[in-house]
Order: C-alpha cells, then sequence, then structure tokens
C-alpha cells in the first residue's frame, strides 16, 4: 500500500481493453476534482518512450528474453522516481497502464523466468512501491487478440507472439489475482465498455472514501 495518494494499475492480456478503461477512469475521477496521473509501461517518461520503441519494434525478434526484461525494468524505475512517487507523496491519484504483474505475466510466465527474479528486480527498480489496487480485465484470448488486431495497423513484437505464450500469461495473470485477492479485482473484459467501466467504478469508488487522496 502507498502511503499517500491511491495507485491504480489496468493489466490484461492484449486487446482486454485495459487502456480505453483507464483513461475513462481518469476522467471520472478528474470530473469529481481529484488530481490525476496517466501513465503507461512501458514508457510514460520520455525516456521510457524511447525503450518503448526498442521493446515493441518488430524488427527486435532477436531480443533475449533477460534484455527484454531488464528494459522494461529500466522503463519502470524512470517512471516510478520521475513521476509516480512524487505525484503520490503530493497526494495524487496514479492510474498506470501496465506495472510489474505485466512483468510477472509475460516475462516470468510467458517467457519463463520465473517470479522471484522479477520480484527481485522490482525492488532494485522500484523499492518497496506497489499498486493499492489492480484491475485486471480479464478476456478469452482469441476474442482480445482479434479485437487488439482489427484496431491496429500493424501487430508490434508482443502481439507477435505465439497462442500458447498468451495462454501462460493470462494462466500467470489468474494466479496472481487468486493469491492477492485483496489487492487485484477481476473484471470481466468482455461485456460493452460502458458496463465494463461501472464495473471498475464499483470498485474504485469505496476505495476513495479511504485513500488519502487530496
Amino acid at each position: 500500500m502507498t502511503e499517500g495518494g491511491l495507485f491504480i494499475t489496468f493489466e490484461g492480456t492484449d486487446g482486454s481493453g485495459k487502456t480505453t478503461q483507464l483513461r475513462r477512469l481518469g476522467e471520472r475521477l478528474r470530473a469529481a476534482g481529484l488530481p490525476v496521473l496517466e501513465t503507461v509501461e512501458p514508457g510514460g517518461t520520455p525516456i521510457g518512450q524511447q525503450i518503448r520503441r526498442i521493446l515493441l519494434d518488430n524488427a527486435n525478434q532477436e531480443l533475449d528474453r533477460r534484455a527484454e526484461m531488464l528494459l522494461y525494468f529500466a522503463s519502470r524505475a524512470q517512471n516510478v522516481h520521475q513521476w509516480i512517487l512524487p505525484h503520490l507523496a503530493k497526494g495524487g491519484v496514479v492510474l498506470c497502464d501496465r506495472f510489474t504483474d505485466s512483468t510477472l505475466a509475460y516475462q516470468g510466465g510467458g517467457r519463463g523466468l520465473g517470479d522471484e527474479t522479477v520480484l527481485t528486480l522490482h525492488r532494485i527498480a522500484c523499492g518497496t512501491l506497489q499498486p493499492d489496487i489492480t484491475i485486471y480485465l480479464d478476456i478469452d484470448l482469441e476474442a482480445g487478440l482479434a479485437r487488439a488486431k482489427a484496431g491496429r495497423d500493424k501487430l508490434d513484437r508482443m502481439d507477435a507472439q505465439s497462442l500458447e505464450f498468451h495462454r501462460s500469461v493470462r494462466a500467470t495473470y489468474l494466479r496472481l489475482a487468486a493469491a492477492e485477492p485483496a489487492r487485484f479485482r477481476v473484471i470481466d473484459a468482455a461485456p460493452a465498455a460502458d458496463i465494463v467501466e461501472q464495473a471498475i467504478w464499483s470498485v474504485i469508488e469505496p476505495a476513495l472514501e479511504t485513500a488519502h487522496v487530496r
């Protein structure tokens, strides 16, 4: 838990709609007069955006899985210390599109690097920072990938991974959610966006009443 502010992360496999739902929640919180920072992993900061281009470029198929994981954490460390922690210290709300749970799912599970390696790097890059709430948008893999492909001109490097890879990612997410029910909220991402938005708000609204947000 964070000592100040409220740190909310959005997780999900490709095509789950997490980016859309993060933006909708941000709009709703701002309308309520709350200070909101929206950010993304990898990316967020200008330095992180440069790292993101390397990670998602389809031309970089030879990128080693360990190098891949270290690049994700390089972007995350910059984001945490440049933007996320300062905003939380002021009592703001941070909405982050992916965080370390993504690395546990994609690199720990999908790439087979395991939880402990990921968590060790998290402690180095992020210290003790953990999300207060993690919204996991769950969707059938085939439906999600079809939705992701329909919205893009071309696939990025992670979209282009095998279906078996994506199955491992989803299985890891569900395992993480089951292990931390107090933090994770599993939301069915299949219904219309308005329905998903309301399900997310039913989680966030009561949390705002007890959070140190100002």
